[in-house]
């Protein structure tokens, strides 16, 4: 293998697509009906899709390590969040095999140079400066919730409410006041997002594909179209649903979603509602990646590129009564994610096995467990570079094609998934919510332990074939063998990482050090 494949001429390309919260059983290729991803559906046919893929930790400052740098989240302490300075990841190995280096990442504040995701890229653009208008029905929707009562009528009746046990009365009723009478008019939902849509994303990566030499290139593109607050494309919704949502309706199920006042079974009756506005925002990713490869093709790249697709974590929707993907569940709504990767003259291979497993295992997750950890190092086998040293990860990239085979053996079967976080740490910035208890998770491809590690806390095991909804923990003598075997994995993960890299450790520490001087 040369040291530099760039030398050989004709090495492959590759485009890494992370969306933010896709959920694995909301793609079509994973057996979602509604059809929220018809050109990835397409693509899934000539491509490998890994029946069931697995974050190394939820939410996105605990899975990107994993993702790009092969480290599990915690590998260096609990206190470090983010990349390490002169960490290895998938774009400095790929930067020093020559290859053009970029990333456009629509405004997620924990993908940013602040925590060290810009190493490797020539080009790094973070979109942290995007600003939907600064409209007053932004300022509006984010801050609905926490309204503040200045008038003493309002103060009155609170304290009022409050006496005779009807506070929640009083919240609804002031929740509608707000989000119904009072709040300001919107013209667009464009003028409520958050992040910068898909489009905008896409336009700036083309921008750089029409920009670069005949070099092979690493793109990496990180959407967030599927995150909340949920304000899709309008075309996006139409396309998936027929329907049109004013503005002011949509804000209305955001902030309705958004609320802590209210009871899990009063939220059901806005949930499908809610779920449409996400399933468009994955409407609008697909129709983007589908503009992305058009152009790839018109510019002769495609035939000579890798394309991964996958995400940083998934979504709650009332499932275990959560909403979102706050750092206290790694569910299979959570840390379940979809994993499809095109190879250039690889495609005759899958079309003979349309399934590319059993259509059972796509759409359930069971079959081949692929964790995030071995992401990276998969995708520079694929493209024949070197792995860094570093890497804890290693290459699935023979197993991806046995399993795509037409039999589908698979004699690792037996592999497994680890995920981890800090239970409840919903801010990392705060540098005391990073040393909370860790939330610990082993999937198999049939069983998984989830576990706190805390005193007196207790593990539960899921059957996730006989319980895929992970509704009855297993219980009784019949599982003490799948106990025992999950919680030595467990315990044997936890000792072979505790020590971690100390110097990369105290590398990361010195430059948040430095961070808080100059703050």
């Amino acid at each position: 293998m040369p040291e530099n494949p760039t030398e050989t001429g004709g090495a492959r390309s590759l485009v890494l697509i992370t969306v933010d919260c896709l959920r694995a059983d909301h793609c079509g290729f994973y057996g979602y009906a509604r059809p929220t991803t018809p050109f990835l559906d397409a693509l899934a046919s000539e491509s490998f899709v890994a029946p069931t893929a697995v974050v190394a930790g939820a939410p996105t400052y605990y899975s990107l390590p994993a993702m790009l740098a092969s480290r599990m989240p915690l590998a260096l302490g609990r206190d470090v969040v983010g990349l390490a300075p002169d960490e290895d990841t998938l774009a400095t190995a790929l930067h020093r095999a020559g290859y053009a280096t970029a990333a456009f990442s629509a405004g997620n504040p924990y993908i940013s140079t602040r925590f060290g995701y810009n190493r490797g890229f020539e080009v790094f653009h973070d979109f942290l400066d995007f600003d939907a208008g600064a409209t007053p029905g932004l300022n509006v929707a984010n801050s609905l919730q926490n309204a503040r009562l200045r008038r003493s009528p309002n103060r009155w009746l609170k304290k009022s409410a409050q006496a005779v046990g009807l506070t929640y009365l009083y919240d609804e009723l002031y929740f509608q006041y707000r989000a119904r009478i009072t709040a300001p008019a919107v013209g667009s939902v464009d003028d409520l997002r958050k992040y910068p849509s898909a489009d905008i994303v896409m336009e700036s990566a083309e921008s750089w594909l029409a920009s670069i030499d005949s070099r092979p290139f690493f793109l990496w593109i990180h959407l967030m179209d599927p995150h909340h607050p949920y304000y899709p494309r309008a075309a996006a919704l139409r396309d998936l649903t027929g329907r049109y949502l004013s503005p002011a309706r949509v804000r209305y199920l955001n902030e309705f979603w958004n609320r802590s006042d209210v009871a899990v079974n009063r939220l059901q009756k806005h949930k499908e509602a809610v779920v449409e506005l996400y399933d468009a925002g994955i409407r609008w990713v697909d129709f983007q990646i589908a503009r992305l490869v058009s152009g790839l093709q018109r510019s002769s790249r495609w035939d000579n590129c890798v394309f991964a697709l996958t995400a940083d974590h998934g979504e709650e929707f009332l499932e275990h009564g959560r909403r979102y993907h706050a750092p206290v569940s790694l569910t299979e709504e959570v840390a379940r994610v979809p994993l499809l990767c095109r190879v250039p003259g690889m495609q005759k291979v899958t079309r003979q096995a349309p399934q590319l497993s059993s259509q059972t295992s796509l759409a359930s997750g069971t079959g081949m467990v692929f964790s995030h950890l071995h992401l990276a190092p998969t995708l520079l086998d694929i493209l024949d570079v070197p792995p860094p040293s570093g890497f804890r990860g290693k290459s699935l990239w023979t197993r991806l094609q046995r399993v795509a085979m037409p039999d589908g053996r698979d004699s690792d079967a037996a592999d497994l998934a680890i995920a981890e976080c800090v239970y409840g740490c919903t801010n990392p910035l705060n540098e005391q919510t990073r040393l909370s208890p860790r939330l610990l998770c082993v999937r198999e491809a049939r069983y998984k332990l989830v576990i706190r590690l805390e005193a007196g806390a207790a593990e539960e095991i899921y059957d996730i074939i006989s319980d895929p909804k992970e509704k009855s923990p297993l219980q009784g003598r019949e599982t003490a063998e799948i106990r025992r075997r999950l919680l030595l994995v467990a315990m044997e993960y936890i000792k072979t990482t505790s020590a971690g890299d100390r110097s990369a450790r105290l590398k990361f520490l010195l430059r948040d050090l430095r961070l808080k001087l100059h703050s």
